[in-house]
């Protein structure tokens, strides 16, 4: 939604501002918790572009099992927006702020997200997965070496935990799937 704003008469299109202010991007909206869809429903309600990418999920109770559509990405919604209108989504209640740097939005690659839409739409199967960065410390959690923690590495293309024995400090390199691993705090 594009407004049609004027400042001392002057139209927005008059005023030289950068092509991020003028221009729809896509812009990350980082929500309180739990309330994506919350959020989504109203970006719908007031026409602004977004997406909400979600997955299947079985909820298991005492009494029943479930499937349930949960967000992909926990805490956040994707907005497509002209940096000018950012007003329209920060007012939404649920909506914390846009994600950035040093006080200002910035947008995401276009492309992450269309593939990303992409791929769900032809039915790519996806679950959440903890962000792993290489040298962050992590947890083995499936396998013989279960319960291990090391450092993570790339070794050629392959994910390698660095597992140490800290009283004869010698260390081994390990090969692991990446769903294997969780991020320690």
């Amino acid at each position: 939604m594009i407004s049609q704003s004027t400042h001392a008469g002057a139209p927005v299109e008059q005023w030289n501002l950068p092509t991020d202010y003028t221009e729809p991007r896509w812009y990350a909206a980082y929500t309180r918790a739990q309330h994506e869809k919350q959020v989504a429903l109203q970006l719908d309600e007031r026409a602004v572009e977004h997406y909400l990418p979600l997955y299947e999920s079985v909820r298991q109770w005492k009494d029943r099992s479930k499937r349930v559509r949960m967000p992909l990405l926990p805490g956040y919604v994707f907005v497509r927006i002209p940096l000018l209108n950012r007003l329209d989504v920060l007012r939404i209640p649920g909506v914390v702020h846009l994600v950035g740097f040093n006080g200002t939005p910035t947008a995401l690659d276009d492309e992450e997200v269309e593939s990303l839409r992409c791929a769900l739409a032809q039915g790519v199967g996806v679950e959440p997965h903890p962000f792993l960065t290489i040298g962050r410390r992590v947890r083995i959690t499936a396998g013989p070496l279960a319960g291990h923690e090391g450092i993570l590495v790339r070794r050629e293309r392959n994910l390698r935990v660095v597992l140490s024995i800290h009283l004869i400090q010698r260390s081994i390199l390990v090969q692991v799937n990446s769903d294997s691993l969780e991020p320690l705090i």
